[in-house]
């Protein structure tokens, strides 16, 4: 009987698993949040992640359990693990992932660099910080922020002040020093249980409003020493959390030649959707072989340069359907990849990707197909 695969989320992230597991035989169910969601292909159940009768009953007829995002509660997973269930990433893992002050004091426990970074509970210690950091400062909800989510550059702590009057008592706000960075990058790991680990080249990222919107793999006019100083970031976090699965970690290439990790995402990501087309193995393989403890893929590039541009919002009229045929025709070599969800302004619906030689030629295609989906 095929190895059956849980994935809890029914986004696209899961949507894009279904194709890798059917190639691999593996036996891909999914517990969606809703009706219609992006992987409906592969949803065998419908139900709350956050209800553990719901999670349980899903969990009770497949072999391992993985996630397409990390909101599922720990009280739930750990409830999980103590029934037997295999569950890769783990909650001891996951909570880094989940909970950006446990992700800080654990990588600097790891010696990872990072912007310097404080728990704040009122105005007082959150003016302190920002006098201390040249009056400016990054503010964050710990918990629950996504695409730009969550995350406020501030100058005064009074520009903070509804998010210090809405925690509960003993809880903190996360607050960063505004990081002079030239550019972000990406670096993917993905381990396996065992602790066999691979890493993909490190990539560069576009940020538009707080979401991804292009990433160019490999990251153009990298030096030896960065791409070599990002793999070890991630493999040392990966090893260090005892993370299975794939593994993100955001990062910021500094103006003096620093390489600090933003944030963490422990599962398949959108800085690494170029791997799709442009990779041996491509991302959603990979983190379905390390969750099923199956040898992981090659991750080499299989061209000089992949590109992809997310597909944000969509067409203000008609569907993206209507676009296909113009964009094919128009850009052959293009591969377009949807997620099944309506146009709205902001949401990603959809990605790009073009491989090729030339790195211009390739911004260029992967750009102008996106914009037929406009």
């Amino acid at each position: 009987m095929a190895l059956r695969v849980g994935v809890i989320g029914g986004g696209q992230l899961a949507r894009m698993m279904i194709a890798p597991a059917v190639e691999l035989g593996l036996d891909l169910r999914v517990l969606a949040e809703s009706d219609g969601m992006s992987a409906r292909l592969a949803a065998t159940a419908v139900g709350d992640y956050r209800d553990l009768a719901v999670v349980r009953a899903f969990a009770a007829d497949v072999d391992v359990i993985t996630f397409d995002h990390e909101h599922v509660p720990q009280d739930v997973l750990r409830a999980l693990v103590a029934d037997g269930v295999v569950v890769h990433p783990g909650p001891d893992a996951l909570q880094f992932a989940q909970d950006k002050l446990v992700m800080r004091a654990r990588l600097a426990e790891l010696g990872i660099p990072q912007p310097d970074w404080a728990a704040v509970h009122d105005a007082t210690e959150l003016q302190a910080f920002l006098d201390a950091h040249r009056g400016r400062a990054v503010v964050k909800t710990p918990r629950g922020g996504y695409d730009g989510k969550g995350v406020r550059v501030i100058s005064a702590a009074a520009e903070a002040q509804d998010w210090l009057e809405g925690i509960a008592a003993g809880d903190a706000l996360l607050v960063e020093e505004l990081v002079p960075f030239v550019r972000e990058l990406a670096q993917q790991v993905a381990r396996r249980p065992g602790g066999e680990i691979v890493a993909y080249p490190v990539v560069e990222t576009v940020q538009r409003d707080g979401v991804c919107a292009e990433v160019i793999a490999p990251a153009p006019a990298a030096a030896e020493r960065l791409t070599e100083v990002a793999e070890q970031i991630g493999r040392t976090i990966a090893e260090g959390i005892g993370v299975t699965g794939m593994l993100a970690v955001e990062l910021f290439e500094t103006d003096d030649e620093r390489i600090l990790v933003n944030e963490l995402a422990m599962r398949p990501h959108n800085s690494g959707h170029w791997s799709q087309d442009g990779a041996v193995t491509g991302q959603f393989e990979q983190h379905l072989r390390a969750v099923a403890d199956l040898p992981l893929g090659s991750t080499s590039p299989r061209a000089p340069w992949s590109v992809m541009v997310n597909i944000l919002g969509g067409p203000t009229e008609g569907t993206l359907e209507e676009r296909f045929d113009a964009a094919m025709v128009d850009h052959p070599a293009a591969k377009i990849h949807t997620y099944g969800k309506a146009p709205r302004p902001g949401r990603k619906v959809g990605h790009v990707n073009v491989v090729g030689d030339d790195l211009d030629d390739a911004v260029y295609e992967a750009r102008a197909t996106a914009a037929h989906f406009a």
